[in-house]
């Protein structure tokens, strides 16, 4: 397991990154004082030591008519049973989010769908169909007060591992 020492530039580079994926490598160098070589190289090492691990483009979810966001909570009936479940929640395009959790539920997914009516057809006619389902318990959004990348900017001696 190799460990990859975050220095000051790599942490301003992520900066920059975070706040803006297309921000030109160019304009990265010129800000942190280096090149655009050494740019492109620190990319390649953060991702190579994965530290970064992929670009995507963000789509508002209310742009494609899913106007309803969920919190779910699974509880499952045999707890080593948890990969298997995950397995079968990852065909369900609703599902954005899926994370093993600490409390009275094993699992906690994020989802979107177009309307309450949806919704209720992905919890009762698929979810909680799964096997080793016990219960769910939905929590409807009503606003999204923020949403952001993790924060980089004042981590001083930040290490991540390759796993």
């Amino acid at each position: 397991m190799a460990n990859y020492q975050l220095d000051e530039t790599d942490r301003k580079i992520l900066s920059f990154l975070v706040n803006n994926a297309r921000m030109p490598y160019q304009e990265i160098a010129r800000e942190c004082g280096i090149s655009g070589a050494a740019v492109h190289q620190r990319i390649k090492k953060l991702e190579d030591n994965e530290v970064i691990t992929g670009s995507q483009m963000l789509v508002k979810p209310g742009a494609l008519g899913l106007n309803v966001c969920a919190f779910i909570s699974v509880s499952l009936t045999e707890a080593n049973k948890y990969q298997e479940v995950v397995d079968a929640l990852k065909h369900i395009p609703e599902i954005v989010e899926c994370h093993f959790v600490t409390g009275r539920a094993a699992l906690l997914l994020k989802l979107y769908c177009i309307d309450n009516d949806h919704l209720m057809e992905a919890i009762i006619n698929t979810i909680q169909r799964i096997p080793y389902v016990q219960s769910t318990e939905t929590m409807i959004s009503l606003d999204q007060a923020f949403d952001r990348q993790v924060w980089v900017k004042d981590f001083k001696s930040t290490t991540f591992r390759n796993l």
